[in-house]
């Protein structure tokens, strides 16, 4: 699913380019081969363009998946001059192609960039945090417990796990869970400000 700050869909990156000028250095997006969005980041940067790869920590991860993790998969940004830094950026190692509409690489909000700029530290990385709320009603996934409705009623502690109320053996039990077990859903900080920058194109 692409990220809403996006509204990115395929018929948007598969039209032609057309020779539209623009005089400032804006930002795009590149669409990445699968997997590939660290690769065409080195390519990108040798060809002395700037680039943003906004990545996400998951401090709590499940064992086996990675501790970061694209904040928007097979996408990264640029900032270029079109049309004349547009070939150095589309035919770099590792991009598949700019995403248009109408055939014209659209440029993405400033007001975006900056937003996540903010929120990144070393090396583009944002600190996530569990989409988790006291109160809240869970469905417990994997573990002995699976399947199994809980309601949160602790944070996550520093050990990563999760207090959460639920129904065994017709008594409530207050349980503590490895976070990974009740959320496969992380957010960034301030959220809330996100909604407010979802129109990506101008």
């Amino acid at each position: 699913m692409v990220h809403p700050l996006l509204h990115i869909t395929d018929q948007m990156c598969e039209k032609p380019f057309s020779q539209e000028i623009t005089r400032d250095r804006l930002w795009y997006v590149v669409y990445s081969k699968p997997r590939r969005e660290e690769f065409a980041q080195t390519h990108l940067r040798r060809k002395g363009l700037e680039v943003f790869f906004p990545r996400l920590a998951l401090p709590h991860a499940r064992q086996g998946q990675g501790q970061l993790v694209p904040l928007f998969p097979n996408y990264l940004f640029v900032r270029l001059q079109i049309p004349e830094e547009y070939a150095y950026a589309l035919w770099a190692p590792g991009v598949k192609t700019l995403v248009s509409f109408n055939g014209v690489p659209a440029p993405i909000d400033e007001e975006i960039i900056s937003f996540l700029q903010k929120q990144s530290g070393p090396e583009n990385i944002i600190a996530g945090r569990p989409d988790l709320t006291i109160g809240q009603e869970v469905r417990i996934k994997g573990g002995p417990l699976d399947g199994i409705l809980g309601i949160i009623q602790d944070p996550p502690d520093a050990r990563g796990r999760v207090g959460v109320l639920m129904q065994l053996l017709s008594r409530k039990v207050k349980v503590a869970l490895p976070i990974h077990f009740v959320i496969d859903r992380w957010i960034l900080p301030h959220s809330s400000q996100e909604n407010s920058l979802v129109s990506s194109a101008r």
